[in-house]
């Protein structure tokens, strides 16, 4: 998962750019990087990092331009290499710079294709790179007469047709303008948004509107699935739905974990859709346990407090602060392998005593991916003086991999996966576990546009929108478990920044 943005606007856009890399820092804190086009140069800097660490004052101002485009990234494979930062750059045709957020599922034949059909080589394992080159490749096609709103969109369309997987994407072309796109079912999000200014109207393209909402940019709509917008440097916007667009199919985990939940994505509020998932699980727990012993309802903060709370309401107990988070650790699920997940949450974490000493604790997560964080949380609660410890998850088990751009890779690793409840609660040392109906959760996000009929469920009900072709799942699980990445040496952190 990453954050991309991008604007076209009529004064300097690296400051704005910045702003809205560090509201998206949530998606990515891996690595950051910006690229702004000055005249028919384009300027580019990156690094290891999060975006505060990467960019100095100096670096900022040699990134002049009215037009750019930033991202954040958020490792799926894991990586120390700068070459792996965003956004990544090819020369041919006209230069083109590209941030991506997302997985591609048949990169390694698309690598295959680039090499031995068209004569590109890549210099580095990431799928972005591969559809850099997919596109830069599809524009060449056009030939230098071209490059009309039309022959960008007829560029797209080949790489939907070449593409599998999961892409929200934005395009910087040198002597051009920005252009981005969404994949054919929607899975990844994008928004596209106005400010009027006394030079002319600006627009701008990110991962999640709360990125224009702090630049003061109107919120015009999503993208819809497999459609293209080009805005040309002047200033003038063209959209295209592809024929290859299918039925919206938006990732049901950006409203359970990843997104703010002062975003709207696909029209959906994400703090709504996560009220929502609250009142479920207290239908659940009223429905299921109507004799419960429950005293307090604490949330684990910081993305389960908006479920916590009609939680707690819901059930008619009280609703308590028990953990402070430690603001300066990042979001221990987006680390980059599970030793250092592990060792952050004691040092994300501190319980307050009180607030657990002789009572029946309800805590409530987002979710319960690898499950070792729960259970040192639960620890923590009994340490504190808890009597008992139940456990609510807002989300379903996770027991199969996601293979659209989160870090959910092994089945291995999922502590869901081939586990009923009751095992996962006895793994856990919770005296007892809830989890969010499938269904419910659907319905939590539903009710906020009820046009979209589907989602993608995949990490919980193992249903891939795409489809998944055979022995690629066993390949994800030898490439991109925690144990490949110790064998690689990719979980030793390094910074770089140029």
């Amino acid at each position: 998962m990453c954050g991309i943005i991008g604007i076209v606007g009529k004064q300097a856009v690296t400051p704005s750019i910045y702003d809205s890399l560090t509201i998206l820092q949530h998606r990515g804190q891996d690595a950051a990087g910006i690229a702004t086009l000055d005249g028919h140069k384009i300027r580019l800097f990156k690094g290891n990092g999060l975006v505060a660490d990467v960019f100095s004052k100096e670096e900022l101002i040699k990134l002049k331009g009215t037009v750019g485009i930033g991202h954040v990234r958020y490792p799926t494979a894991g990586s120390d290499s700068l070459d792996e930062a965003q956004p990544f750059y090819v020369n041919s045709p006209y230069g083109i710079v590209l941030g991506h957020n997302g997985n591609l599922i048949n990169a390694a034949e698309l690598k295959k294709e680039l090499f031995d059909s068209d004569r590109r080589h890549l210099n580095t394992e990431s799928d972005s790179e591969v559809l850099l080159n997919v596109i830069a490749h599809e524009l060449h096609r056009i030939g230098p007469a071209g490059m009309q709103p039309q022959d960008v969109f007829k560029a797209v369309d080949g790489v939907h047709q070449r593409c599998k997987g999961a892409y929200s994407v934005i395009a910087m072309i040198s002597g051009k303008g920005i252009l981005g796109f969404r994949d054919p079912h929607g899975i990844r999000p994008a928004v596209l948004g106005y400010k009027d200014t006394d030079k002319g109207r600006e627009y701008a393209i990110a991962s999640e509107s709360v990125a224009l909402d702090t630049l003061d940019f109107v919120l015009m709509r999503d993208l819809e699935p497999g459609e293209s917008v080009f805005i040309t440097l002047d200033g003038e916007l063209h959209t295209h739905v592809s024929k290859y667009a299918e039925a919206a199919s938006p990732c049901i985990f950006e409203y359970v974990y990843f997104a703010r939940p002062d975003s709207l994505l696909d029209e959906i509020s994400v703090y709504k859709a996560r009220l929502r998932m609250g009142q479920a699980l207290a239908n659940r727990i009223l429905k299921e346990w109507p004799d419960h012993d429950i005293d307090v309802v604490i949330p684990i903060p910081d993305t389960s407090r908006t479920a916590a709370l009609p939680l707690a309401y819901d059930l008619d107990v009280k609703y308590r602060e028990g953990f402070i988070k430690n603001r300066y650790i990042g979001r221990t699920f987006i680390m980059p392998g599970q030793e250092q997940r592990q060792r952050s949450v004691r040092h994300k974490l501190n319980a307050v005593s009180l607030e657990f000493r002789g009572k029946n604790v309800l805590l409530v997560d987002d979710s319960i991916v690898r499950g070792t964080t729960s259970r040192q949380i639960i620890q923590m609660a009994r340490e504190a003086g808890a009597r008992k410890v139940y456990f609510a998850s807002a989300s379903p088990p996770v027991r199969f991999p996601n293979i659209y751009g989160i870090d959910m890779p092994a089945p291995s690793e999922l502590i869901a996966s081939g586990r009923n409840e009751k095992e996962i609660e006895e793994i856990l040392g919770a005296d007892r576990l809830i989890y969010q109906n499938l269904d419910d959760l659907i319905e939590a996000c539903r009710e906020g546009n009820p046009g979209i009929t589907r989602y993608d469920t995949s990490c919980f009900s193992g249903e891939y929108v795409t489809g998944v072709e055979d022995g690629y799942l066993d390949d994800l699980q030898n490439r991109r478990s925690d144990q490949a990445k110790r064998e690689s040496g990719q979980t030793a952190r390094v910074r770089l920044t140029g």
